[in-house]
């Protein structure tokens, strides 16, 4: 039976240091999950845009952000969203917003980049966060990973054993390219600025093809796939503190990634599921339980 295996890419196949500014509030928020800050309230959209960190760093921090998308043309993406918010709502504000400046996403990508610069393989993707019941942007954020360290040869052995291997991510497809060719990720399987109803499509897409699809995932933006997939892995490998939602939509929950290649192979003893491997209290793991549980 062949089997593919789609996989998100920020805290799933990279570990990923998110910054966020606060724009209402003026605040910083390190280490943020940036999907969970997103679907934590009806209306917000997280927006990737597309536009280089250094311009960006080079352009005047004085001015307002949607000043200098508006001048500068600046494309944008939909990662994901809560409720609806449509394409035409989203430029709107990006567009008019009064109270977000350039250097509010400045500092945000100063922030990742003396966390990342000395690292080999970085990922960086910036965006705002904005809320359509508001009309403003809320947040400016900035996201910069490398891949987990056995990430490579977790992809390197699924080949090896015949398995398809995908990336489906609300990031950038140009960043998520660089990214592939380190892991050995074909081109034409990669599918960035991915919503979570295109990647549950993906999914869907992929099981005409193949006779097993799996998806591997770490957020709430995953769930859509996770319930399209014949198996539905959640990665706890950088943040264990998950919503219920989320763990109640995983068949598998695993705390590093070289762990699909055991599930892959059928290899399921040691691998608990859903809400049995979510976080105690302060946020501390709770030890896997040598349980095993399929929904289906």
């Amino acid at each position: 039976m062949k089997t593919a295996v789609v996989f998100d890419s920020a805290g799933t196949l990279l570990h990923t240091y998110r910054t966020a500014r606060d724009v209402i509030n003026d605040r910083m928020i390190p280490e943020i999950e940036t999907t969970t800050l997103t679907c934590s309230v009806k209306g917000r959209a997280l927006i990737i845009l597309y536009a280089g960190s250094q311009d960006i760093i080079n352009a005047d921090g004085d001015r307002l952000l949607s000043d200098y998308i508006t001048e500068n043309n600046i494309e944008f993406g939909l990662a994901c969203s809560s409720g609806v918010v449509t394409k035409d709502e989203i430029s709107k504000i990006l567009h008019t917003d009064t109270r977000a400046k350039v250097s509010d996403l400045q500092i945000c990508i100063r922030n990742v980049w003396n966390f990342c610069k000395s690292l080999q393989v970085v990922a960086m993707n910036s965006g705002v966060i904005v809320n359509k019941n508001t009309g403003a942007i809320e947040f400016t954020i900035t996201s910069g990973g490398k891949p987990f360290s056995n990430a490579k040869d977790t992809i390197q052995k699924l080949h090896g054993m015949g398995i398809a291997t995908y990336i489906a991510s609300g990031d950038r497809t140009d960043k998520l390219l660089k990214m592939a060719d380190y892991l050995g990720i074909p081109h034409e399987n990669v599918h960035g600025i991915s919503t979570p109803p295109v990647k549950a499509q993906i999914v869907r897409d992929l099981k005409s093809e193949y006779g097993r699809v799996i998806m591997v995932g770490d957020g709430v933006n995953d769930i859509a796939a996770m319930k399209e997939a014949d198996l539905a892995i959640l990665s706890e490998q950088q943040f264990c503190r998950k919503p219920k939602m989320l763990t109640d939509a995983a068949d598998i929950i695993i705390r590093d990634v070289i762990e699909v290649i055991d599930i892959v192979s059928g290899d399921l003893s040691g691998y608990s599921s859903r809400d049995q491997n979510s976080c105690a209290d302060g946020g501390k793991c709770r030890e896997k339980s040598r349980e095993t549980d399929s929904k289906r």
